[in-house]
């Protein structure tokens, strides 16, 4: 069957399909329509500020709060969204918990803690404690992998225990790092952020890159988030293009290593905004997942995320 338009009639044909289900306010129960595992929220009018992003990025340096986002993102059909962490600072997990508290779009916090350093287990069994709180992010904030380093292992493997997610932010180079630390924590779920930041011209990926999703996909434990697609395309003036041949090659590297069943929607909102708005980039990775299949697209789109992350349904 030959790939579907990327029309906004297309979507919205699949919408009425059943594939994709309006929005509710009461968070995901089984069946329900979309889960954005990436996006971040923060807001520059705190007191103490935040340290990312730059005071000179106009686009990002602004209160980025989940009544904008909303708006954005149920005409979509998007149910609900996991924030990832845009602080090195460990109390602003705290302040995004708080914020998931009044609002149940909400899902789940990807925070920030620091394996391998002192505190780690400390603020671990403090956050823990939150059944918002599912996991962390490394990678960033001078905080690499480092899956031979023994303190690191020993605080990945606490995560492992308590059943919390770690992700990863990588470059294409960094992929055999992941899978090294998979087979040392082999206990630990890794999501992969970003398609390991690729470059998306087109053209066949690089070989760098396909060697490290290759050792990834080897290890069951190891998923990867099909976002910072726009992002890769080095368009931050808000152009990137929606057509599915400029992302295909890359896609289509994904899921033949990794299947339905290890691989995740993210926007990156609201980074990817400076790209491309969040309809452009809903539409590229829908598009897509409907060829594969209208369960691998649920899975991709709502059950993936619920599984991998351990998200429960939200009231208020």
């Amino acid at each position: 069957m030959p790939p579907p338009s990327v029309s906004r009639r297309h979507f919205l044909a699949v919408a009425a399909s059943g594939l994709l289900v309006p929005a509710c306010r009461s968070g995901p129960e089984p069946g329900d329509g979309i889960i954005d595992t990436h996006t971040h929220f923060y807001d520059p009018t705190r007191p103490r500020g935040v340290a990312w992003p730059p005071a000179d990025e106009p686009r990002l340096y602004r209160p980025i709060l989940p009544a904008e986002y909303r708006r954005l993102a149920e005409p979509l059909g998007i149910t609900g969204t996991v924030v990832v962490e845009a602080s090195p600072r460990e109390e602003d997990n705290d302040w995004v918990l708080e914020l998931m508290a009044r609002e149940p779009l909400l899902l789940g916090l990807v925070g920030h803690l620091k394996p391998g350093r002192i505190g780690f287990l400390e603020g671990l069994r403090r956050y823990g404690r939150n059944p918002l709180f599912r996991g962390i992010r490394t990678g960033g904030w001078n905080v690499p992998l480092a899956p031979t380093d023994a303190a690191f292992r020993r605080d990945c493997r606490e995560l492992a225990r308590r059943n919390l997610v770690l992700d990863v932010l990588v470059s294409p180079g960094d992929l055999h790092q992941v899978a090294g630390l998979a087979e040392a924590v082999p206990d630990l779920r890794l999501v992969v952020d970003h398609c390991a930041n690729v470059r998306v011209d087109g053209a066949a990926p690089p070989r760098e890159w396909l060697s490290g999703l290759d050792a990834c996909a080897r290890n069951p434990g190891i998923h990867l988030k099909v976002s910072g697609l726009v992002e890769g395309t080095g368009r931050n003036d808000g152009t990137a293009r929606a057509d599915p041949a400029l992302y295909r090659p890359v896609l289509d590297a994904v899921w033949e290593r990794f299947g339905p069943d290890r691989v995740l929607f993210g926007s990156n909102w609201p980074v990817s905004s400076m790209f491309a708005p969040l309809t452009t980039v809903h539409q590229i990775a829908g598009a897509d997942a409907i060829t594969r299949g209208e369960n691998a697209a649920q899975r991709f789109f709502h059950r993936n995320a619920i599984r991998v992350y351990q998200l429960r349904p939200r009231t208020l």
